[in-house]
């Protein structure tokens, strides 16, 4: 009896690394997505696909197709952290930051093709900060649509702080001690802060995010001491929760299409129907 059960162990021990080893993050993507789109009673006729850098999602909502960037999921170690990457993308759809951007390039070419390449709409209209600060707005409002669709589909929404902080920082953030994407992140951690207590309190169990609470917990420290600044705070965040409630609302009631959507198409249109 004791030879087979120590034969047994033996096997097990054997398989073990075998069946760890197999784990990929982009298998797990179709898995992950569906689950978070069930939970969240988003169009089911919705697949994914992962590709080498993404793809165009600006047509979901004719094309029923979710394009995950293989690269982001280098960042995922876990289907917490794959839910993280799939939410974030599912946030850019549902906010029409796609349609917005493709919108805005549609202006800006229209605004500065009639213009000197040094007229100062021109330089505005093509600044890097610019472009740089509506990435980042858009990454913050994605990011927290993404934690609550995570959050109904059972998913520890930490794991958006942890694949947020993986990602490659900036070398201010470096040279300062700050996490990779500190910005990002902290609006990640503070929405859940006011949302989802109980979810901060359970925490997440990795170097990363323990990393990450050294930087956060003397801000939130701080601001808890003034009641001037935790009102605020809590202002801010009752305006995000609603925001995002409403948006996913929008998203459901009119099939998958935006506001942005609707706005591109018709300067679309325009634009291509014009004489000159």
């Amino acid at each position: 009896m004791k030879k087979i059960f120590l034969s047994l162990f033996a096997a097990i021990m054997i398989t073990m690394p075998v069946a760890a080893s197999t784990w990929s993050a982009a298998d797990r993507v179709p898995v992950v997505g569906v689950q978070l789109l069930s939970k969240n009673s988003l169009p089911s006729n919705t697949t994914f696909k992962v590709t080498a850098h993404g793809g165009d999602n600006s047509n979901v909502a004719y094309t029923n197709v979710v394009y995950i960037s293989k690269e982001m999921l280098e960042y995922a170690g876990n289907d917490n952290e794959v839910a993280a990457v799939v939410s974030t993308e599912l946030g850019h759809i549902i906010n029409g930051h796609y349609a917005k951007n493709k919108m805005l390039n549609l202006a800006k070419d229209a605004l500065t093709s009639n213009l000197s390449a040094d007229n100062i709409i021109t330089t505005t209209a093509n600044s890097d900060y610019v472009a740089n600060k509506t990435s980042l707005n858009d990454n913050k409002e994605a990011d927290i649509t993404g934690v609550d669709m995570m959050v109904q589909a059972g998913y520890n929404p930490l794991a958006m702080v942890v694949v947020i902080t993986k990602m490659p920082g900036s070398t201010w953030e470096i040279l300062t001690g700050k996490p990779a994407n500190a910005e990002r992140a902290m609006n990640v951690y503070d929405y859940l802060t006011y949302n989802y207590p109980s979810k901060v309190k359970a925490g997440y169990g990795c170097n990363e995010y323990r990393a990450f609470l050294a930087y956060a917990d003397p801000i939130v420290e701080k601001r808890n001491s003034s009641a001037k600044k935790l009102e605020k705070f809590n202002k801010e965040q009752e305006k995000a929760k609603l925001e995002r409630a409403a948006n996913i609302a929008k998203y459901k009631a009119t099939g998958g299409l935006s506001g942005w959507d609707a706005t591109y198409t018709i300067l679309k249109n325009l634009s291509e129907g014009a004489e000159k």
